[in-house]
């Protein structure tokens, strides 16, 4: 009985000191829903039955579709500055991206 007061106490002051901290996308187009899909995905890999299967090939599905939109987005976005700047005659600033 005591063990268990003590050990929810040094969890409970353990999780007030160091908060979880959100994962950080490495490419700049991953966006936070990719990031929680990833994670779901993560936790559905294993489950070997039927429903478990379709339901990891329908995020694995709805995933790289987010992430090939997000690429698309980011890199449009990307040219279209660099024709900004190159319509400006900025030419020192198309290479900074």
């Amino acid at each position: 009985m005591q063990w268990n007061n003590c050990k929810k106490c040094v969890l409970e002051t353990v999780s007030d000191l160091f908060r979880k901290v959100d994962r950080k996308a490495r490419k700049p187009w991953i966006r936070q829903e990719i990031i929680n899909t990833t994670v779901e995905q993560r936790k559905r890999k294993n489950v070997n039955n039927e429903e478990g299967r379709k339901h990891f090939r329908r995020l694995k599905n709805e995933l790289k579709r987010a992430t090939d939109k997000g690429r698309k987005e980011y890199l449009g976005s990307i040219s279209d500055e660099i024709v900004d700047f190159q319509r400006v005659d900025l030419s020192d600033l198309m290479g900074r991206n």
